[in-house]
């Protein structure tokens, strides 16, 4: 790469040899899938592709929150994607999601399997399919979607700007780092302003608004996400640091944390999960090791 100083675009830009950084072995300028494989499936109604990064943690979440209800039918597979190891490229998973991202959904629960992708797609289509945590009419309903959708345009700049300049880009480079620094420390400033006044992002109640930004913006003051906690003065922002603690707190959410991580502490990894009693059989297999 060449000093942001002095680079100039060329007329025609062509891919000609790998940008460097923690995901150049498998970015590419092109679409569709690169091997053939299918993707595994199991007994429950839904099949999850996924993996325990924010985008995936808000659909194991939102599992995980449907079971504490009650709703038996929302028991699902969630299977580990190595995106690392460029298994989103599979003709399988191309065929789940052609873009390619995780999470990816399959729904079984009718005559024909139906695929759902972007996360914000999936949170609602199961928010919808079991009559939870999205009001059914009204400005409350619109005012969920409002918070929902400012996810899904919002969280972009935190990961794919922020994130990558900050965090995985192969070298530091001033103007990016200050341009997404700027615009992430704007959108803390838009969730602590909104939170001074509502219990949650909606209002009153806990919503998929709430699951959808939790795992970004909470992971971030948490100081879980980039290691960047010290550099954005997170704790400034004291009212999503309140609504990042209660979240957090909850036992569904707990839960979806672990689904398909892969890394950090044992305690906190389920690669796979199929069953709720995974998690126990995980917790005995800590107190097992640690005899």
């Amino acid at each position: 790469m060449g000093d942001e100083s002095t680079y100039t675009p060329p007329r025609v830009w062509t891919w000609e040899a790998e940008s460097g950084g923690q995901f150049a072995g498998i970015n590419r300028p092109y679409a569709g899938a690169r091997y053939e494989a299918e993707l595994p499936v199991g007994d429950h109604p839904f099949q999850l592709y996924s993996l325990a990064t924010p985008n995936g943690v808000k659909v194991t979440v939102l599992f995980e929150e449907l079971l504490a209800l009650g709703y038996a039918d929302a028991e699902y597979d969630a299977w580990p994607l190595r995106i690392f190891n460029g298994e989103q490229f599979s003709s399988g998973f191309v065929a789940a999601n052609p873009n390619s991202k995780i999470p990816a959904l399959v729904d079984h629960t009718g005559s024909e399997p139906v695929r759902v992708f972007e996360s914000g797609s999936i949170l609602l289509h199961l928010a919808e399919r079991f009559g939870e945590f999205l009001p059914g009419v009204g400005a409350a309903r619109t005012e969920t979607l409002n918070w929902l959708f400012w996810n899904m345009g919002s969280a972009p700049f935190l990961g794919g700007g922020f994130g990558h300049f900050y965090f995985y880009a192969p070298e530091p480079m001033q103007y990016p780092i200050d341009r997404y620094t700027m615009e992430t420390k704007r959108q803390l400033d838009v969730l602590d302003r909104r939170l001074a006044d509502n219990r949650y992002l909606a209002g009153d109640d806990y919503t998929i608004a709430d699951i959808a930004s939790w795992p970004w913006y909470g992971a971030l003051v948490k100081g879980r996400l980039y290691d960047a906690g010290e550099f954005l003065q997170v704790h400034e922002y004291r009212n999503v640091q309140r609504w990042a603690d209660e979240i957090d707190a909850r036992p569904a959410v707990q839960r979806g944390r672990m689904v398909n991580r892969l890394w950090g502490e044992l305690d906190e990894q389920l690669p796979e999960r199929h069953d709720a009693s995974d998690f126990q059989h995980r917790t005995a297999d800590k107190l097992e090791s640690a005899d």
